[in-house]
């Protein structure tokens, strides 16, 4: 979360824990899912998720 807060300031980091069940692990960014443990079925490996990001950014 604080790497993620550095590259992109923290004014554009909205992160939200949503307890739940059967470890799912959800990104989204602007109400797109850009990651998901349960459709991976594995947890991201690091820089994953800044790059689905900037893919993301790139794309829009």
């Amino acid at each position: 979360m604080a790497e993620l807060c550095e590259r992109y300031g923290a004014d554009q980091i909205d992160a939200e824990l949503i307890e739940g069940a059967g470890g799912i692990f959800d990104v989204v960014l602007d109400g797109e899912k850009i990651y998901s443990k349960h459709d991976t079925g594995r947890f991201p490996e690091y820089a994953e998720i800044p790059l689905a990001i900037d893919t993301r950014l790139v794309n829009q």
